[in-house]
């Protein structure tokens, strides 16, 4: 398995950089694809890894890079996702067989995420692209991974809580159940795809590292230091009306604003299909879920 050759798009970023991490420690060799003029500088010499820089507007660009690769693993950013196309012709061109798009996030098959701009003018448009060139070719396969929300960034990042200061946006009330990944198990999630083709090949597979609440969350933070929370509720129709005016907007704070919070809308509401706990994929891609024990350590590692 290791022979096979992964080029991965967008190696710097929250998700592309530990499944390099990954990829490398699996001794995979990888290309990472940088843009012309990036930040590629950042990546660090690996007797694995080449770096070639691309216009990722340009299949002709594209195309050579992709070059005896068999695994193409696209982590570009998210206001680049609905850009995918030239990559996926040039992957299809250069006879890739496998092709896992920059899903990682909500559901999207889900009708009322398909809805969300973040998911109809991107991940939809690119699932169709990569349905019409399996369906040509049917050599060439995709698997997009759906993960929710990436949990420990999240808490990082204060998205999900702010648990340094004790203070939460509850999403309609705090309670629902959403599921949630960590960055590692993402990454641990593209090496099971590319470990089971077969059984991935052309769909979406469904993981998550915990089922949780917001609520449970801060309960654990209140279990390990006793102290109070300052919290607010927030309907995510709300929140959906907000993006879509910081959208409408268009400046660049604005869109990025507009796609966390359609983010948002897809995870903390049940409507839009954020508990995967019935259809995951845990235990083909060899993802284990975390115990009560591991997440009251992990809120603990950020109070």
């Amino acid at each position: 398995m290791p022979s096979i050759r992964v080029a991965l798009a967008g190696a710097t970023g929250n998700i592309g950089a530990p499944i390099l991490e990954a990829l490398l420690g699996s001794d995979f060799n990888v290309t990472a694809l940088s843009r012309i003029g990036g930040n590629s500088s950042k990546l660090k010499p690996h007797p694995n890894l080449v770096i070639k820089e691309v216009d990722f507007s340009s299949i002709e660009s594209l195309t050579p890079a992709l070059m005896g690769v068999q695994v193409v693993v696209s982590c570009v950013a998210t206001m680049a996702m609905g850009d995918q196309n030239p990559l996926i012709d040039a992957a299809a061109a250069a006879g890739v067989k496998r092709f896992i798009p920059a899903e990682f996030g909500i559901d999207s098959q889900n009708p009322l995420c398909m809805q969300l701009p973040i998911v109809g003018v991107s991940k939809v448009k690119t699932q169709q692209r990569l349905r019409e060139k399996s369906r040509s070719d049917p050599g060439f396969t995709y698997t997009a991974i759906a993960n929710g929300l990436f949990l420990d960034w999240c808490l990082e990042e204060t998205i999900i809580l702010d648990i340094p200061k004790h203070t939460a946006t509850l999403y309609n009330g705090g309670d629902v159940k959403f599921s949630a990944s960590l960055l590692s198990d993402i990454a641990k999630a593209v090496l099971g795809v590319i470990a089971h083709q077969d059984e991935t090949a052309n769909r979406v597979v469904y993981i998550h590292s915990a089922l949780i609440t917001q609520n449970q969350l801060i309960r654990y933070a209140k279990e390990q230091d006793g102290r109070e929370w300052d919290t607010i509720v927030k309907d995510t129709e709300e929140l959906r009306q907000e993006s879509l005016a910081a959208q409408a907007e268009g400046s660049k704070g604005g869109m990025e604003a507009a796609a966390l919070g359609f983010s948002l809308c897809g995870m903390f509401n049940s409507d839009y299909g954020c508990d995967f706990s019935s259809h995951l994929d845990n235990k083909l891609l060899g993802i284990k879920e975390l115990n009560e024990d591991e997440l009251r350590k992990l809120v603990g590692s950020f109070l």
